[in-house]
């Protein structure tokens, strides 16, 4: 049986210094997983090279064909790429940002449809931002914003959504609501791969965790497996609280220790 997205050894190097290392691992449809790991991790660089964005060494097919062997406009629908920073290149309506994600179906010159249509209205009422749809994406708000580019990337309903960082600009509310779309859209069977830096919304809604440290996938599996206090003070040089509310774990991340010396560093004290 074919994996939806399979990555075999990939390494990608940036001026002789070597950014990621062999990595590899396989995600079957419908899994979410949560790619974690400290700043220069590689994580935004794997993203990229899953949506062949950058040049990298190994083999990355998505249900079993090497995605440079893929038209750019077959890749371009079975990967839907979110970026780090939501930066829109055109200040058009929010919709009109939106419909860009039917671009990859569509024939050049022809109006949507109404199925396009149907797509994009659903995409914007799922990630709540359909009362902004005539307005102009540089007059939104960075969390409207970041909004709006991920209702764009679901717009395209690829078989593969790669985001990264999509909860970072929102607000806890729609931090939340987010996750909770992200999870209901992989258990339809979507393919979801999150960069993210939010330790305890990842163990939480992500059924899968990768973590990354100095360009290498040091862990893969459950939060329980990953997110243990030996990876945390090794990877991170922190420490965590655990406990249980409502039935489900959660993990948040506490006080910051310097493994080299021995030391806890003080955190927050209550009066």
């Amino acid at each position: 049986m074919t994996q939806p997205l399979s990555v075999t050894d990939v390494s990608v190097a940036f001026d002789g210094r070597e950014v990621l290392s062999q990595v590899t691992f396989d995600v079957a449809a419908g899994e979410f997983v949560g790619l974690i790991g400290p700043n220069g991790a590689g994580k935004t660089t794997l993203l990229r090279a899953i949506a062949r964005l950058v040049p990298y060494d190994g083999r990355i097919a998505v249900d079993g064909r090497d995605t440079r062997l893929l038209p750019r406009r077959e890749l371009a629908r079975s990967i839907a790429y979110l970026a780090q920073g939501h930066v829109a290149s055109w200040p058009l309506e929010a919709r009109q940002i939106v419909s860009l994600g039917r671009l990859p179906h569509v024939s050049p010159w022809r109006q949507s449809s109404p199925i396009d249509d149907k797509v994009i209205d659903e995409a914007m009422m799922r990630s709540d931002v359909s009362r902004l749809a005539h307005q102009n994406i540089d007059a939104l708000s960075a969390g409207e914003r970041a909004r709006v580019m991920l209702a764009r990337a679901l717009a395209v309903d690829a078989p593969i959504l790669l985001a990264d960082e999509p909860i970072a600009s929102l607000d806890p509310f729609h931090q939340l609501q987010i996750m909770e779309l992200l999870r209901e859209r992989a258990a339809t069977g979507t393919t979801i791969v999150m960069v993210t830096h939010d330790l305890t919304l990842a163990a939480r809604y992500c059924g899968r965790l990768f973590l990354l440290s100095d360009g290498r996938l040091v862990a893969d599996g459950t939060s329980e497996t990953v997110l243990t206090d030996e990876f945390l003070l090794k990877v991170y040089g922190i420490e965590a609280l655990r406990s249980t509310y409502g039935g489900e774990p959660y993990v948040l991340p506490w006080r910051r220790v310097d493994a080299a010396a021995g030391e806890v560093k003080a955190g927050p004290t209550n009066p």
